[in-house]
């Protein structure tokens, strides 16, 4: 029996349905982006979902449903909207047309780097990183070792939010007036911004993931 060939009640997935598929999503993600600039155009103007239908002669349903990222709008619907909100026809496809970035680090390749308590037995490696953005926060994502014991143990404190997740080893980690004991599983959320660091390193090698999320710099 060929490829072509199938018997009787066998079924089969169907690659040819596939780029419908990746072709669905992607409008799906246009007529969000689109939704997204209409309510912001709206809201910027305190107009009204009522006033915005009685400017454009669509009804209340359908300005939702396009606000949702429910329907794809016609040229005409978006023609009436771009009068009526004063902007022009394109800007309603500006979030679908930014760049948006992706960093990915294999195994192995995450930059080593230097940080306070690097020479007290510290190793930082980069994971990724992405500067300027749309969201106005920049997030590190560091993998950190450490292998020996300091004669004084460092004390951090920076701007914005910290996430530990333990992958190896055992460690007494102070966050302000608490200790926390973390091994392997164990995750630590907490504020950057109060004194933090490891208190008592119970089990060497000790390995975890450390990702900060701060405010982007002007």
């Amino acid at each position: 029996m060929n490829q072509e060939e199938r018997s009787p009640g066998a079924t089969s997935k169907v690659p040819e349905q596939e780029p419908f598929k990746v072709r669905g999503a992607r409008e799906k993600v246009l007529e969000v982006a689109i939704g997204k600039e209409l309510r912001a155009f709206r809201t910027q103007q305190k107009m009204t979902v009522f006033a915005l239908a009685e400017a454009t002669g669509l009804s209340i349903g359908m300005l939702s449903k396009i606000e949702n990222g429910n329907t794809s709008p016609s040229l005409t619907t978006l023609q009436a909207l771009s009068h009526a909100l004063s902007v022009p026809l394109t800007a309603f496809f500006r979030g679908f047309e930014e760049s948006r970035c992706a960093v990915l680090t294999r195994a192995g390749e995450g930059v080593e780097t230097a940080r306070r308590g690097t020479r007290a037995g510290h190793q930082y490696h980069l994971l990724g990183h992405i500067g300027s953005n749309a969201s106005g926060v920049v997030v590190e994502p560091y993998l950190i070792t450490l292998t020996e014991v300091p004669d004084v143990y460092p004390v951090f404190q920076h701007d914005g939010i910290e996430t530990m997740y333990m992958l190896e080893g055992e460690v007494d980690y102070r966050h302000g007036n608490k200790v926390f004991s973390l091994r392997p599983g164990d995750t630590l959320h907490f504020d950057a911004d109060a004194p933090h660091g490891p208190e008592v390193m119970v089990k060497l090698p000790i390995r975890y993931l450390s990702i900060i999320a701060s405010p982007q710099s002007s």
